[in-house]
């Protein structure tokens, strides 16, 4: 081999030598840079959970009692139990980590992420204790919309509408988080889901409270007016089938929208539907943000919506009466109920409202931002209107408090498994500022029945407070 083949072997090989590192080099970079918020976020990444050699900082409520807390490190309790398991989720050293404890992980450890990011070094400039998590849930709330909810399976929501604030949070059937771990095959075998988050995650046909959104986008796309007359004569022919209404109901002659929406009209809001059609529906739902995501402190599943633009007249009017292939989560529907007590638009829902460092001082504070504008102020008080009169003289009578504008919408979700799922959707407007709130109760019919007099009984304790 002569002197040239030599130096040409040696320039191949440092040239792939240096592809090598140069591929080794942009690997590295991409998980340093690029998927390193993703991977410390990971909730399987115990680097910055149990794995760490700290005593992990409390989860507060909003008036300073603890949530949970930890005495030393690798130990963990949770004072509200099963009560506030929706909140603050669970820590487990196999299973990773849920809810609050996987959101504010970071500030619980007291470790940032460019700490995590460094590795080895940054465990090296690691505090022995971790921050303080102020959430913006009230635990007596949140305990008595629990308790409220009794042995239903379901989902209570309860949001300051002018702030995006969440007050309470529950979900049923629900577990202990202390007990995760150690049963965590049983638990997650279970047919009843216990470890999903029902008020983020559940997904359910919202059945006749999804009126609201429909009256709204009647109005916006001028396929009918305030003063027009509906014919009910209970039921709805769409070629050869008809849609009934619920209990054989027949509303009659001369209903005008606020009628349709008091009793709950599926006639009317089948045929509004129908007029709007698939372009107009569609353009309504993205309005109000339904196929928008919110924000990473919720764990939030995807809203269903069908493909508008293939639907058929008797698909497109199951939209109007919230049946057929529409599946929404109850925090949405939370905060559609809040546009019409917040002049049409929608606030950034959130669930933590400080950290605080172990001496004491507020490192994060958060600030109130708007989500959306949905609505125009004109429609969200005339649509609140028409939810105040479903209270005071329709099916959300259950709901009402005296002393108190009440608004809300009933909703009856028929369901292939079981009983039909019962909601209650709405806000009220108290002394120190506006509530918005979700209810869903599974498998228990009506929602004016069972879900409305939840509403009521957190009315009546927010009321003075």
């Amino acid at each position: 081999m002569g002197h040239k083949d030599i130096k040409k072997y040696i320039l191949h090989c440092s040239v792939f030598m240096m592809v090598c590192f140069l591929c080794l080099f942009g690997y590295i970079v991409y998980l340093q840079v690029i998927a390193a918020p993703s991977l410390a976020a990971n909730p399987m990444n115990r680097r910055g959970n149990a794995a760490l050699d700290i005593t992990r900082g409390a989860i507060l409520d909003i008036n300073g009692r603890e949530l949970a807390k930890s005495s030393q490190p690798g130990e963990r309790s949770y004072p509200y139990g099963e009560i506030m398991a929706p909140v603050t989720g669970y820590l487990g050293e196999a299973i990773g980590s849920d809810g609050i404890e996987s959101v504010a992980g970071n500030d619980l450890t007291g470790q940032s992420q460019q700490l995590q990011m460094l590795g080895p070094i940054g465990q090296a400039m690691q505090s022995a204790q971790g921050n303080n998590v102020k959430l913006t849930v009230d635990a007596d709330i949140q305990q008595l919309a629990y308790e409220a909810l009794g042995s239903h399976r379901g989902a209570v929501l309860v949001m300051n509408a002018e702030t995006g604030a969440i007050i309470a949070m529950v979900s049923k059937p629900t577990v202990d988080p202390t007990d995760v771990e150690s049963n965590w095959k049983s638990l997650t075998a279970r047919e009843d889901s216990p470890l999903l988050n029902r008020a983020t995650q559940g997904l359910y046909p919202p059945g006749s409270t999804i009126k609201v959104l429909i009256a709204d986008a009647a109005l916006d796309e001028k396929v009918t007016d305030l003063n027009e007359k509906f014919n009910c004569n209970g039921k709805l022919q769409i070629g050869n089938e008809y849609i009934g209404e619920s209990h054989g109901a027949v509303h009659g002659n001369n209903l005008t929208l606020k009628d349709a929406l008091t009793e709950s009209c599926n006639v009317t809001f089948g045929t509004l539907a129908m007029r709007m059609h698939g372009k107009g529906l569609e353009s309504a739902f993205d309005r109000f943000g339904f196929t928008t995501p919110i924000n990473s402190e919720f764990n939030e599943s995807k809203c269903h919506l069908p493909k508008f633009s293939s639907l058929g007249d008797g698909d497109t009017a199951q939209v109007g009466i919230g049946q057929g292939e529409t599946l929404v989560t109850p925090l949405r529907m939370a905060m559609l109920a809040s546009a019409y007590v917040n002049h049409g638009k929608i606030m950034v829902p959130y669930l933590v409202e400080e950290v605080i460092s172990p001496v004491g001082l507020v490192i994060r504070k958060a600030s109130p931002s708007k989500w959306m504008d949905v609505t125009s102020e004109k429609r969200a008080n005339i649509i609140g209107g028409f939810m105040e009169n479903v209270v005071t003289n329709g099916t959300g009578g259950a709901a009402a408090v005296s002393g108190v504008r009440v608004i809300g919408k009933t909703g009856t979700a028929e369901n292939s498994q079981g009983a039909d799922h019962g909601w209650f959707i709405g806000a009220a407007e108290l002394p120190k500022g506006k509530i918005a709130f979700c209810i869903i109760v599974e498998n228990s019919g009506g929602g004016g029945t069972v879900a409305a007099p939840i509403a009521r009984q957190i009315i009546t304790a927010l009321k003075d407070r």
